[in-house]
């Protein structure tokens, strides 16, 4: 999990440093230590790291204190905001150029997940309304350009392509391409190489040159630490990039890209891939991911993802329901999709406070199973699981690969969440779902 050891390890030092009942100079010293050991360990820039205890300290043993706040919690208030500060304060949200389209350019090395990023954010602009397009320009890995196809399908974006024709000439035409069939944000993937070189700059430097993009953005690879931070900052004096993609970001990621490359380079870094499928992306919050290192969880970017999952409509239709006690297996597989849609049941339980960076002993693919039998049922069985007797279990279980007792204890804990529901739907319960006025109530 991402910043797992980064995270226990600052825990651990704060703990240390305020649970001595009041704290002293000498402790605040004494645990900044333990947490500029941390930091370092997590392949954090060196200088960053001793700027950034520099100021904790400092706040910290100064008369920067509120009376509401125990010590204790000042200390963890203000390494939450040095912190926060120290990777960009606020969300950086993207450029928008006032003649379309919006030219995006992609730049990076080869390995750190370009080519996806590309359809990864083209499917994240669609959700926001944006009628995107790919370019490729990458003619010299074998099968980028067909890479790029496939995945751009898989958003349902356009790809404009012109085969292993110069990639300057190629997305020179590919925004006429894209002004003529009105698509209003073009996302340029270009050629990445195994290390920065003089040729490949060259290339994206005339690129730069001829589209004049909006967005300049370099896509690292968050798991290789301070090399991030180096190619950054390459990029940067060559290209003047306007932000970072940090991808990778549920890895095995130790902290010390997202944490450095903003002080560093003193560009923001604007989203996060967060796991193999192209819907894990999302916007870089500095604070929210201060909150995730510091073990205080990620409820805003928990709310943001149920937001996205739970479809409107459905979520009144699930609320009409509940009143009238008259939920289906049909209902149980809706909801089980919506989940699957938040990142499963482990990526959830990480946001909550106290959680982050912990070892979670959840398996995402416990769903799999009662997914799977339900499935296996006719539409009426699910409409009315009532009528599923001995012989029709036993067809159930050989359906979806599983046995009459896994089909008999879904069923038991459909009952159980029928009579829960019924209980909470009393008259309190009722007047509370009639109050968050979903459509049609």
């Amino acid at each position: 999990m991402a910043f797992e050891g980064l995270s226990e390890k600052l825990q651990g030092a704060l703990r240390k440093m305020t649970g001595r009942g009041r704290l002293t100079e000498q402790a605040v010293k004494e645990g900044m230590r333990e947490v500029r050991m941390a930091l370092l360990e997590a392949d954090v820039n060196y200088a960053v790291a001793k700027d950034f205890i520099r100021k904790v300290t400092e706040r910290c043993v100064g008369a920067d204190v509120l009376s509401s706040l125990t010590p204790s919690q000042q200390v963890i208030r203000i390494v939450n905001e040095e912190m926060t500060e120290l990777m960009g304060s606020t969300n950086a949200k993207l450029n928008w150029s006032s003649s379309v389209p919006s030219i995006i350019m992609l730049c990076g090395l080869q390995g750190a997940g370009k080519t996806t990023m590309c359809a990864k954010l083209a499917g994240y602009l669609t959700k926001q309304g944006k009628k995107p397009m790919l370019a490729a320009c990458d003619i010299y890995r074998p099968a980028a350009i067909k890479q790029l196809q496939v995945v751009g399908q898989q958003v349902n974006v356009p790809v404009f392509e012109k085969g292993t024709q110069d990639p300057v000439k190629t997305a020179k035409e590919a925004i006429e391409y894209a002004r003529y069939y009105q698509r209003d944000v073009l996302i340029i993937d270009t050629a990445g190489r195994l290390h920065i070189d003089e040729e490949l700059m060259d290339e994206l430097l005339r690129i730069r040159d001829t589209v004049s993009p909006t967005e300049i953005l370099l896509t690292v690879d968050a798991m290789t630490g301070q090399d991030a931070v180096n190619v950054a900052k390459a990029f940067d004096e060559k290209l003047n990039v306007t932000g970072v993609i940090l991808t990778k970001l549920d890895g095995d990621t130790r902290g010390g890209a997202a944490l450095s490359i903003k002080a560093v380079t003193g560009k923001p870094i604007k989203f996060s891939g967060i796991g193999e499928k192209l819907s894990d992306i999302e916007p870089f919050h500095p604070d929210r991911m201060a909150s995730r290192i510091l073990g205080m969880g990620d409820v805003l970017t928990l709310i943001d993802k149920a937001a996205e999952a739970f479809d409107e409509q459905e979520a009144g239709k699930f609320a009409r329901k509940g009143l009238s006690n008259k939920l289906t297996l049909e209902d149980f597989l809706d909801q089980m999709q919506s989940m699957k849609k938040m990142g499963g049941l482990r990526s959830m339980i990480s946001m909550l406070p106290g959680m982050s960076g912990k070892d979670i002993d959840v398996d995402d693919n416990a769903m799999k199973k009662p997914e799977a039998i339900i499935r296996s049922m006719t539409p009426k069985e699910r409409k009315d699981p009532s009528i599923l007797n001995a012989s029709r279990r036993k067809r159930i279980a050989a359906g979806s690969g599983t046995t009459v007792q896994d089909v008999n204890t879904l069923i038991r804990q459909f009952e159980q969440a029928q009579q829960m529901m019924k209980r909470m739907m009393g008259a309190k319960g009722k007047k509370a779902l009639r109050n968050m006025r979903f459509p049609g109530m």
